[in-house]
């Protein structure tokens, strides 16, 4: 199998699984495929280190995550304010769980909405979105732990609403 093959298998594999867990941490359907996009590009461009790793779909995770942090470091230097948010389209037929839980992943701050996507969507152990995000275990645990408390008040209250 060549470089560009193993990219593309990589891309037939991941390339969905990792746009839903893009747009679960950023809120917006076309920034989740245009960051896992340019993960892509920059996997393409260094396809002979990519085709080394251990876990390369970790690392176009990290690097998607990346790319969307550096967009929002950007927008809100020159805009000072956060983009205004649309939902998905009808398109992707989500279940109405699904978008209520989007909804209310919106309301965590960044931290915490990636370190729930990772474990409860990616499906990922603690010690490898440690290892993702560059961060201690206990950071994880602890962001794990106040994310899954603010869901539940907002999902609590929503129900109570309903």
């Amino acid at each position: 199998m060549t470089d560009d093959e193993f990219v593309h298998e990589i891309y037939a594999l991941s390339y969905r699984r990792l746009v839903g867990q893009l747009y679960a941490v950023c809120t917006d359907l076309a920034t989740a495929e245009d960051v896992v996009q340019e993960a892509f590009v920059r996997a393409v461009a260094q396809r002979r280190t990519f085709r080394k790793l251990d876990n390369p779909e970790a690392w176009l995770y990290r690097v998607a995550l990346n790319v969307h942090h550096s967009r929002w470091r950007r927008m809100k230097t020159y805009v000072g304010l956060q983009p205004k948010l649309t939902p998905a389209p009808n398109a992707l037929e989500l279940s109405p769980d699904h978008v209520a839980l989007v909804a209310a992943l919106k309301g965590l701050p960044l931290a915490q909405r990636e370190a729930i996507v990772l474990h409860h969507i990616a499906d990922l152990p603690v010690h490898e979105i440690a290892a993702t995000l560059g961060i201690p275990v206990g950071t994880v645990k602890a962001r794990l732990s106040r994310g899954r408390s603010a869901l539940a008040e907002v999902l609590t209250e929503e129900d109570n609403h309903a």
